[in-house]
């Protein structure tokens, strides 16, 4: 019998956000196929045993931000999707200390006491006022962006309701709002605290997968975007898919063929097939053809646009802006096999801490002076790591006794200095082995002896990352947090609503709102806007016949 070749939809790119957006559509009575160009699926999230016995989440490494709502309705629970929340963490310092950061309230105003009594007392000031922005942007991430210049009801609707959110803010917490947005996370941190490796610690989390330093304007609100999600409703906590983060794409495709969906792996996209400005389905790098009325791109804009759209199916504004569109290398990332538990010789034995994300970093400035180095278009010589031993916590991820090691690593840039040039390619192997040393210098200042400990390392630069992810640059984000790429303004001002200048063709990535991270949230709404939108024509379709 002759393969199907026509569906009612075909989603491009089987990461997470892909395959929500299809289980949502098949849920909803569609015929949908994703394809995928690698032989697995999950994009960055995914599990994978690059050496035997252990198990890595290759790219993406920890889950929060992973909308509740979502799991739910797709019941993802029921296709296996356990999240295991870990506690707390610590950032070491080079003279044998080590500041501890605990979930419990009292732990840790107690260990921050120990650095300086007055940020004690100033932390619950700062966890009230990061809260408060957690609690006033949640509501938007599985809504549409606005476009505050559009009269369409869905826009004047969904504006009427941002605005009436800042009027329940009350005058002073918006204006504290809209400062908070534009800042950089070093002034946040400096106006509510006076210890240095405090400050440190909690700044990662406003420069990780950036390309901007602790002191760039908008890093305040990168930090709250890593403190939006909750695991078990704890606001801001962090925790690990047993199985590795494959195991959330894994569950999603569980959903997505449940409900009759089809995956086809191991072929990339060539083009998007349009005719009269009306996209008509896909063709395939190996020459495979699929059609359908509706394509969703799981791509981030640039690739979607740029690479895979005829130039002549685009105005030239939308395409000049798409070009705009910042998405900059500054990650990469390690993921190492350890033969035993290597020691932590100023940790307590068996602290609770060390089942945590774990830094090297004592100050602002030493950020600060990581993040100048990739402007100059050199990885960092003491970078910014976010270090985690997730097989304490789930043994099925290394064999009995030994550990497996994730670590995430800021700054490392796309395009590598080299003489007078700088290019992706000289991302070699030698390259990569010397960030990797840069690295575990780093690690060794809380670990002296982990290089003993190594099985196997697999060092990824930001060019692997786009190789095989597909992320453009190795942006984690596909694309900058910052104001001028939220909200309505992302991708593009005008194409908020997940649409395109293509009839038919949507984008569901990160590239769109609200963003970046295992969140979920982009392929939800696009898969919303679609069904909303298919409904209305049914309706008006029927009502002129």
């Amino acid at each position: 019998m002759e393969a199907k070749k026509s569906f009612d939809a075909i989603v491009v790119g089987a990461g997470h956000n892909g395959l929500v957006a299809g289980a949502y559509l098949a849920r909803a009575g569609m015929e949908v196929l994703i394809v995928e160009k690698n032989d697995w699926i999950g994009g960055a999230a995914v599990s994978r045993s690059l050496n035997e016995g252990w198990t890595y989440s290759n790219c993406s490494y920890v889950c929060s931000l992973f909308r509740r709502e979502i799991a739910r309705d797709l019941e993802l629970p029921k296709y296996g999707l356990q999240i295991i929340p870990y506690e707390g963490g610590a950032s070491f310092t080079r003279d044998g200390n080590y500041l501890a950061y605990y979930s419990d309230h009292y732990a840790l105003r107690r260990e921050i006491s120990r650095f300086s009594a007055r940020d004690a007392d100033a932390y619950q000031r700062y966890a009230t006022a990061v809260m408060r922005q957690c609690r006033f942007i949640r509501p938007f991430l599985l809504r549409n962006a606005p476009d505050p210049t559009s009269v369409r009801p869905r826009d004047l609707s969904e504006m009427a309701f941002l605005i009436k959110r800042g009027y329940e803010l009350g005058t002073k917490e918006l204006q504290d709002t809209m400062r908070f947005w534009t800042m950089s996370i070093g002034d946040f941190l400096d106006e509510h605290f006076e210890n240095d490796l405090l400050k440190a610690h909690l700044a990662g989390s406003g420069i990780i997968g950036t390309g901007l330093g602790v002191y760039s304007p908008g890093t305040a609100y990168v930090l709250l975007h890593h403190y939006m999600g909750d695991i078990d409703g704890g606001i801001g906590a962090w925790g690990f898919a047993r199985g590795g983060m494959g195991a959330i794409s894994e569950a999603l495709e569980n959903s997505f063929k449940h409900h009759n969906g089809r995956l086809q792996k191991g072929s990339g996209i060539d083009q998007f097939i349009i005719k009269n400005g009306k996209v008509k389905g896909v063709a395939l790098e190996n020459g495979d053809e699929f059609y359908a009325p509706l394509v969703i791109s799981n791509m981030d804009v640039k690739r979607t646009f740029l690479n895979h759209v005829k130039t002549e199916a685009l105005p030239e504004d939308f395409k000049k802006a798409v070009k705009r569109f910042k998405i900059r290398g500054s990650s990469a990332k390690l993921n190492i096999s350890l033969k035993g538990f290597p020691k932590f010789p100023s940790a307590p034995q068996n602290a609770s801490f060390l089942r945590g994300d774990m830094h090297c970093t004592e100050s602002l400035l030493e950020l600060e002076k990581a993040y100048d180095q990739w402007k100059a278009g050199e990885w960092s010589a003491n970078p910014y790591v976010d270090m985690l031993i997730p097989s304490q916590i789930d043994p099925t991820m290394a064999p009995k006794g030994d550990h497996m090691m994730t670590v995430f690593v800021q700054y490392a840039p796309y395009e590598l200095k080299v003489g007078n040039s700088r290019s992706a390619e000289h991302w070699t192997a030698e390259r990569c082995k010397a960030l990797s040393e840069s690295v575990l210098d780093q690690i060794s200042i809380a670990c002296p002896n982990i290089r003993s400990h190594i099985e196997h390392m697999e060092v990824r630069s930001p060019l692997e990352i786009e190789k095989e992810v597909g992320l453009t640059e190795g942006n984690i984000f596909q694309g900058e947090l910052t104001f001028d790429q939220l909200f309505f303004n992302r991708p593009i001002p005008g194409y908020s609503d997940y649409s395109s200048p293509v009839k038919g063709l949507y984008i569901c990535g990160s590239s769109t709102h609200p963003g970046g991270g295992v969140m979920g949230a982009p392929g939800a709404n696009a898969a919303r806007t679609i069904l909303q939108t298919q409904s209305k024509n049914m309706h008006m379709t029927g009502y002129a016949s």
